[in-house]
């Protein structure tokens, strides 16, 4: 089978039984889709596929043949980056500028949205989709948009915070860039 992850074309030879989650995980090593619950129920395994939102674990790979995937490590790119204090040897380290975080990501470290961070990938990318559809959510479409989506540690109000955030940062680029 063959998928594009990311922006980067992948292929593998897959048993029909495999999910989207060991595609992405076991074969792809994006390990920053979290598998929680095994059953749709959480949202931690939430990824795009053609820009809609799916609970990976819910999905056979084969489903998925010739899509576009975008899991949480495709929100901001990776480099290597300076590491340590500066008074030793020089060492870089995969890591991402904070400047280049997607505008939601930002939010969600801005606000505090992000405790113990398991369920954080899939609220990023249920979100995102959210936001791609509907660039001006109410309180309630957030909420509606997460329902399927389990956070133990945070509560809630802070992500839905962070959501109606990006979506005002999303808003005021996409007019700076059109100019109006």
């Amino acid at each position: 089978m063959s998928v594009t992850i990311n922006e980067r074309p992948f292929e593998a030879e897959v048993d029909e039984r495999t999910l989207l989650i060991d595609l992405i995980r076991d074969e792809a090593g994006l390990t920053g889709t979290h598998a929680g619950c095994w059953e749709a129920r959480c949202g931690c395994c939430a990824v795009l596929v053609d820009g809609g939102s799916v609970k990976s674990c819910n999905v056979l790979a084969l489903q998925v043949d010739g899509a576009h995937i975008t899991t949480v490590e495709g929100l901001a790119r990776e480099e290597l980056l300076p590491f340590g204090d500066g008074a030793g040897v020089p060492v870089e380290a995969r890591g991402v500028d904070v400047g280049s975080l997607h505008p939601l990501q930002a939010a969600f470290r801005d606000h505090g949205a992000v405790q113990c961070g398991f369920c954080t990938p899939g609220m990023l990318l249920v979100l995102v989709d959210l936001l791609d559809r509907n660039p001006d959510p109410t309180d309630e479409e957030v909420r509606e948009a997460i329902r399927g989506n389990l956070c133990r540690c945070t509560g809630y109000q802070k992500i839905v915070e962070a959501a109606l955030d990006a979506a005002q940062r999303l808003r005021a680029a996409r007019s700076v860039a059109s100019g109006s």
